[in-house]
């Protein structure tokens, strides 16, 4: 071997040696806990800092300084986070989404006190732990990983870690002290984050922003590993580390040179685009936290001229005070994206910087002559075609937002930042000293401030916009629940598409207007790190509030211009700890920060059950019982005695044929296991069909199959005459194929006349009538909240918005699932009356006794079969009570 082989081969080797503890104690602290802790490198960075200011500042001597950091400050530092920040939202069901914003609070409070403590700048004599040769961080890492696999695979403790993992509550009634396996995870976790620190200091640099974006950079080899198998990080670590190491060597000439350079410098980026785009994603899905995300009472009209008047004031400043205030309205662009793209559609995206970079890059570039094969343009068309060719560039994150969410989702917009920020940002041609003119006429700085907010008025105004009208009941359907909106006919596809879109133009006019306020494009202002606090700050101060980004722009400029770098961070990283935790940061704001979540449903609940709006099962016998403006056919009054009559409305005067879904042969297997064999079945126009079996008969594979959550291997799905087996449930809603779901979908963030109308709005007729119709027939107030009503209520509104949109076809799984008796019986009335109306109602159903009564065919489902076929008196004879 080579010489200059060898000696590469021991530099990838030290750097992949911490990258493998780096993977090591993420995936150690995943399993523990179920948090993909998103603060590992500032975690690290700061123990690099404290081992520095011990050794060096301190004269400390270094192997008790580092005693202290590794084995005291790091362990005690995982504690308490597991203690005062993660403990209590594991106990509330560890939401994906909620842990991921308290890990990004950490990591932007610990970036933010560093800053302050020790400055932005680069500190060049951070003490080396180890030898220069790798043989020793090796030894170290491979040491722990071994470790590490036997407690896990031989001991006690790692089949208690495991159970904890798997099932919380279940390990806590075993006997398993949940606490103190997390707070084991915890601990050990920043412990590998303290020693991945201190071993990298000395060789990158030591400051606030890049060493822990470089450390969360290797979160590939644990994503890699599916966050388990601690032999797959460690073999990746130590293969990514000698590659990256190896390519440095190569030297091609021509176009192939910089893309080489740039590849062989950031292989580990390279990884992480992979691990986050192609490989299966991590955690679970999720939404931002309840209390961040839920909609908001719009921030009332004294705020929005107090917020006007403090816009207008720097128009009285000069000199430096308004230069730093032109800052403002710029910032606010690129926070008012994330409240679209986060806030409104509810999508974790941690990757705005880039765009926002992008655009300003694009603007310098185009405005100074400088982009290759376009002519040099003037300033607002520079900025302009900017935002033009920026905003299709959202499809980088959008295409990973159609099929991934919550962490995953999160995971694969920071890759796509990192890789921006890597692959664009930290090449020459971007840090070159570019110095965009202003537009013309423009170039005094109170006039550039006017333009500013003229720009932010009309970008305010389209994001306003779309809080209201049958957009915005979309874009709340699809952050309170994706497959609950696609179900009532959202193209959520397409939808994400659009939101991410327009937030990659908003992120790329705030990033151009920065830039040409300074006169300068400075990379760093968009780096990765930049991007997680403005997404801290947007989600801590309303992400569904477009006020809140005029906040956040004033308090991040004010606060960094006003004080010691850091404070804005700071600042941020707490509330965003306290957010995670559930703490409502605008509640408190207004007062009644004193009530807990749980006080907070119960005063919902009694202002709900106010005397002047009864929601007893009476309401509902009121409203079948009413006189409506279209009656049943005569068929359904005579239905026997002592039974009332029900009545039900058509939405259109003039129904089309009606159409009947028929399946066929339909094959569904996961993996080795078949759950749907050969199954065929026919849901004829004006009659009700149920569906029965024990628990993994292959009843709900067969409903998903109809409703086209899941395509099957083979077989055919027909509308009437219409092949629909490759069609998506949105598309087959609008088509006429209304669904509910088993576990309740409402959408939570909106009120009862809003969950209708989503399905008015959306489905096979578009009717505005139709939700004032539905709230009548089924006894409901439109302008209630959904959120702390009674199941049987919600059951009513689910089924409401699924009739809104008039069906030919109508599925309803577990339908009677918390309903009483009354509300049961007024059901089964009301599915007679859609049956006679000419619908075809699919029922699967547990409660045999309903569906003997109620269908007119039962079909028995055993082992992903359909075994029998029938009337009711013939099938269910014969068929024991499901399990």
């Amino acid at each position: 071997m080579s010489s200059l082989t060898y000696d590469l081969t021991l530099a990838g080797l030290s750097v992949g040696a911490a990258a493998a503890l780096t993977g090591i104690g993420l995936i150690v602290t995943y399993r523990a806990t179920g948090v993909l802790n998103f603060a590992h490198g500032a975690i690290a960075m700061l123990c690099a800092y404290l081992l520095r200011q011990l050794a060096v500042v301190w004269e400390v001597p270094l192997w008790a300084a580092a005693a202290l950091v590794l084995l005291v400050v790091a362990p005690g530092f995982g504690l308490a986070l597991e203690r005062w920040v993660f403990r209590p939202l594991a106990v509330s069901g560890n939401d994906p989404a909620r842990t991921l914003v308290a890990s990004i609070g950490v990591f932007v409070l610990l970036v933010g006190a560093a800053a302050l403590l020790w400055g932005t700048g680069a500190q060049e004599d951070a003490p080396r732990l180890l030898p220069g040769e790798p043989w020793g961080q090796l030894a170290v890492a491979c040491a722990i990983g071994v470790a590490v696999w036997a407690v896990t695979r031989w001991t006690r403790f790692g089949g208690e870690l495991r159970a904890v993992v798997d099932n919380r509550p279940l390990a806590v009634l075993g006997g398993i002290d949940a606490d103190r396996v997390a707070a084991a995870g915890w601990a050990f976790g920043t412990f590998t984050a303290g020693l991945t620190g201190v071993l990298l200091a000395p060789y990158v640099r030591l400051d606030p922003y890049g060493l822990p974006l470089l450390v969360m950079e290797v979160v590939a080899v644990a994503v890699a590993a599916g966050m388990r198998r601690l032999g797959v990080a460690v073999g990746a670590a130590l293969a990514i580390g000698v590659a990256q190491s190896q390519l440095t060597r190569l030297h091609p000439r021509g176009w192939a040179e910089p893309l080489v350079q740039a590849v062989g410098a950031n292989l580990f980026v390279v990884a992480l685009l992979i691990a986050a785009l192609a490989l299966p994603g991590v955690g679970g899905k999720g939404a931002l936290p309840t209390a961040v995300t839920r909609r908001t009472r719009a921030a009332p009209r004294e705020a929005w001229l107090v917020a006007g008047v403090l816009f207008l004031l720097p128009l009285g400043f000069a000199g430096s005070d308004l230069r730093t205030s032109i800052q403002v309205p710029a910032l606010a662009l690129i926070l008012l994206s994330l409240v679209l793209v986060t806030g409104r559609a509810g999508q974790l995206a941690l990757g705005q910087s880039a765009f926002a970079g992008l655009g300003a890059l694009f603007a310098t570039l185009l405005a100074t002559g400088h982009f290759p094969g376009l002519p040099q343009l003037p300033g607002l068309p520079a900025l302009l075609v900017a935002v033009l060719m920026v905003a299709p560039l959202g499809l980088l994150t959008a295409a990973p937002a159609i099929r991934r969410h919550g962490l995953a989702l999160a995971l694969a917009t920071f890759a796509v930042g990192v890789g921006v920020s890597r692959f664009v940002f930290a090449q020459p041609y971007a840090t070159s000293g570019l110095t965009p003119p202003r537009p013309a006429g423009f170039d005094d700085d109170r006039l550039f401030y006017i333009l500013e907010l003229a720009l932010l008025a009309g970008a305010l105004t389209v994001v306003a916009g779309l809080r209201r009208g049958r957009v915005g009941r979309a874009l709340t359907a699809v952050r309170d629940h994706e497959a609950g909106a696609s179900a009532a006919g959202v193209g959520v596809p397409a939808l994400k598409v659009a939101v991410f879109v327009v937030g990659a133009g908003l992120a790329a006019l705030g990033g151009g207007l920065l830039t040409f306020g300074l006169h300068s494009f400075d990379p760093s202002a968009y780096d990765p790190v930049r991007g997680l606090l403005w997404f801290a700050a947007v989600v801590v101060l309303g992400a569904d509030s477009p006020f809140a980004a005029l906040l956040g722009a004033g308090l991040l400029v004010g606060l960094d211009a006003g004080a010691r770098g850091g404070v804005a961070a700071l600042a941020i990283g707490v509330l965003a700890v306290l957010v995670g935790r559930g703490f409502n940061v605008r509640a408190w704001s207004r007062g009644g920060g004193r009530l807990t979540g749980r006080g907070s449903a119960a005063r919902e609940r009694l202002a709900f059950q106010a005397p002047a709006a009864p929601q007893a099962p009476a309401a509902i016998e009121q409203a079948f019982q009413a006189p409506a403006a279209f009656k049943a056919p005569a068929a359904i009054e005579q239905r026997g005695p002592g039974q009332s009559p029900v009545t039900w409305e058509r939405t259109t005067a003039t129904r089309p044929a009606p159409a009947t879904l028929t399946a066929t042969h339909l094959t569904v297997t996961y993996g080795p296991h078949p759950a749907l064999q050969d199954a065929s079945i026919r849901l004829p126009s004006g009659g009700i069909t149920a569906i029965v079996g024990p628990n993994g008969a292959g009843k709900s594979t067969l409903f998903h199959c109809l409703a086209g959550t899941v395509r099957p291997d083979t077989g055919r799905v027909r509308l009437g005459p219409r092949d629909v087996t490759r069609l998506p449930a949105h598309t087959r809603t609008r088509l006429g194929i209304a669904r509910t779901f088993q576990q309740l979908v409402v959408f939570p963030s909106l009120t009862v006349a809003e969950n209708i109308r989503i399905g008015a709005e959306q489905g096979r007729v578009r009717d505005p009538a139709a939700t004032e119709r539905m709230t009548r027939l089924f006894g409901l107030r439109g302008e209630q909240e959904t959120r702390g009503l009674p199941t049987g209520t919600l059951r009513r509104v689910e089924l409401a918005r699924a009739l809104a949109g008039d069906p030919h076809v109508l599925l309803l799984d577990e339908p009677t699932a918390g309903l009483d008796p009354a509300e049961v019986a007024a059901l089964a009335r009301l599915l007679r009356a859609l049956a006679a109306d000419g619908v075809a109602v699919l029922v699967v159903e547990h409660d045999l006794d309903l569906v003997a009564e109620l269908a007119d065919t039962v079909h028995v489902m055993a082992a992903g079969r359909i075994v029998g076929s029938g009337a009711p008196d013939s099938v269910l004879d014969r068929t024991p009570e499901p399990s």
